[in-house]
């Protein structure tokens, strides 16, 4: 069976990842900027709730390479996940000519113990996949979500069975970054993935009659609802 991973950047998605029985979630915040890393008291509501939470680790919008005290807050938000018990953290980070930066992988193995590790979309923006994916296998990395080094899940459709066919079970490819109703049955059947992720989101207007509306993307039920059906058939 495929797991389910619903990235989750509020309280609504997380009770739905409970009520729709998940496998599991990214946790994150800011969904419009492309996540970045939660509060401590979402992570604890997501824990108290006994979701497998998996902690979203970026400490602002753009591009992986962080400056040293970026880094900083990036080892000691790992350290605070650890304390609270979270399952995983997902991580990212690049040199500045988009190769993986191994110094800081060796830091984050350092203090990660036996949290699960996941590196994010980062991935697709390396120059060689095959060469980093052979880094994170060799820093003990268990998945990598990607989109095929594309923009989204169909435009990198090739690849990403030319990457699960490499990774030959050393590491997990996850499927993630535009997966719809409409391309989730195409995934499960072709690339047979051992996990997928998606948002299921939609661009809504909050709060519109206050001076601080704000557009922002928010968890669609229906269409979280139409992708489960679809991956549990």
């Amino acid at each position: 069976m495929v797991k389910i991973e619903l990235c989750a950047a509020t309280q609504e998605a997380v009770l739905l990842a409970k009520e729709k029985g998940l496998d599991r979630i990214e946790l994150c915040q800011n969904l419009e900027q492309g996540g970045l890393t939660p509060s401590f008291g979402m992570i604890e509501y997501a824990m108290d709730l006994g979701l497998e939470t998996h902690v979203l680790i970026r400490p602002r919008a753009g591009g992986f390479c962080y400056s040293k005290e970026e880094l900083k807050v990036i080892f000691k938000d790992i350290i605070s996940c650890k304390k609270l018990g979270v399952h995983g953290v997902v991580v990212g980070v690049l040199k500045n000519n988009f190769e993986i930066d191994q110094d800081v992988l060796k830091q984050i193995n350092a203090i990660t113990g036996d949290l699960v590790l996941t590196f994010h979309r980062a991935f697709d923006e390396t120059i060689d996949w095959k060469k980093s994916m052979d880094i994170l296998i060799k820093h003990h990395f268990k998945r990598i979500l990607t989109s095929g080094f594309s923009s989204n899940v169909d435009n990198g459709f090739t690849v990403l069975k030319e990457m699960i066919a490499y990774s030959n079970n050393r590491i997990e490819i996850m499927p993630g970054g535009g997966v719809s109703a409409s391309n989730a049955q195409k995934i499960i059947r072709e690339l047979k993935p051992k996990g997928i992720h998606f948002s299921a989101t939609t661009n809504t207007l909050l709060d519109e009659d206050s001076a601080f509306s704000e557009k922002v993307l928010k968890v669609d039920p229906k269409k979280v609802n139409r992708i489960v059906s679809i991956i549990r058939e």
